[in-house]
């Protein structure tokens, strides 16, 4: 079957940005010189970006935007779609690139362990980490995004917002001890954040899921995973295949937010 003519990319990085007014104002307007449609945040911890485009003009501003050796090497996950999921191209300036309210998480400072899909596809094959330790799946995300899929017996607290994670945490830390914790969140930018956090809150064996529930899909195919996964665009979802599986209106709250708690 032919590709989709629409390149959709979602990227972040953790890095010290001190000129995010002037980075913003250069990346709007060559972004718009490029036609893309989307959102990039920018706050001192780093980028995150969600854009849609065709695909020689937006891999030309990805590889224009990498130039600076700040953002050198952005992991970059891809996906297709027949239109362009995003309304419009927004670059702003925000506090937090993923709101948490906990100033002391500081993932470009040092990130917390990442793991692999594919070692993390094998753990959950065998039931156990390769120290024999019982593995679990935390899911970060908002209750209603859970509710369109997550990782079989997946850990779910059921949270509002993402800020409200670091209380979740207190409330549950005793169910995690003694236990692999395998933090995962859509793209990677919440289960950083939330596995730094689980281990300053004394947790020894915590992992992220480098790249999220989307480079799992990528790489494994969404084994161990039932459903699909919400994303904040007009597509609504994605399955294990990256391919759109919903096209319903998102809830007026919802529409063109991308990186709401």
């Amino acid at each position: 079957m032919p590709v989709p003519p629409i390149l959709n990319v979602s990227a972040y990085k953790f890095v010290p940005l001190d000129d995010c007014e002037a980075l913003r104002d250069r990346l709007r307007d060559q972004s718009q010189a490029a036609g893309l449609r989307g959102t990039i945040l920018l706050a001192q911890e780093g980028i995150n970006l969600f854009l849609a485009g065709e695909a020689v003009a937006l891999r030309g501003f990805l590889a224009d935007l990498q130039v600076d050796p700040r953002l050198a090497g952005l992991p970059v996950k891809e996906s297709w779609s027949q239109a362009a999921p995003f309304r419009k191209m927004q670059v702003k300036v925000k506090r937090e690139i993923i709101r948490m309210n906990h100033p002391t998480i500081q993932p470009q400072a040092g990130r917390a362990p990442a793991i692999d899909a594919a070692t993390v596809r094998r753990w959950l094959d065998q039931g156990h980490d390769d120290a024999g330790r019982p593995v679990v799946t935390l899911d970060t995300r908002n209750a209603f995004e859970v509710d369109h899929g997550t990782f079989e017996g997946a850990i779910d607290w059921r949270i509002t917002k993402f800020s409200d994670f670091p209380a979740a945490v207190q409330a549950h830390r005793a169910d995690l001890e003694g236990k692999t914790v395998v933090s995962f969140c859509t793209g990677g930018i919440r289960c950083e954040k939330a596995a730094i956090y689980l281990r300053e809150a004394g947790l020894e064996s915590v992992w992220q899921l480098d790249g999220g529930i989307l480079k799992y899909f990528e790489e494994t195919g969404g084994a161990h995973f039932r459903g699909n996964c919400f994303v904040f665009d007009e597509r609504r979802a994605l399955d294990p295949g990256l391919g759109t599986v919903s096209t319903q209106s998102a809830p007026p709250q919802l529409s063109h937010n991308l990186f709401k708690d």
